[in-house]
């Protein structure tokens, strides 16, 4: 298994438009090849911080998703909502 967060920090008056984009979005991401979970968090103390944290089978089924259209459409769109660079880390599971 294959586990990717991504932080992602939003303009106050863009978070709403990103829990649409997300909400519009999950059951496709989920429904992709390799992808076996989805979930969306949001930081306790900043509201327009939040991290997607999502279980992918192999690291090429990620990248084939990162290669899609539906990806590179949905991502085109999120990515002007912005209020800083996301972050992303790439984990393996050690111990549950």
């Amino acid at each position: 298994m294959f586990i990717r967060i991504v932080k992602l920090i939003f303009k106050t008056e863009k978070v709403e438009t990103f829990l649409d984009i997300f909400d519009h979005s999950k059951v496709k991401i989920t429904n992709t090849k390799g992808c076996t979970f989805l979930e969306l968090y949001r930081d306790k103390t900043n509201p327009n911080i939040f991290f997607t944290y999502s279980h992918w089978e192999t690291e090429q089924d990620l990248e084939n998703y990162r290669n899609s259209p539906f990806f590179k459409s949905v991502w085109k769109e999120t990515k002007t909502l912005f209020d800083g660079n996301p972050e992303v880390w790439s984990v393996d599971k050690v111990r549950s």
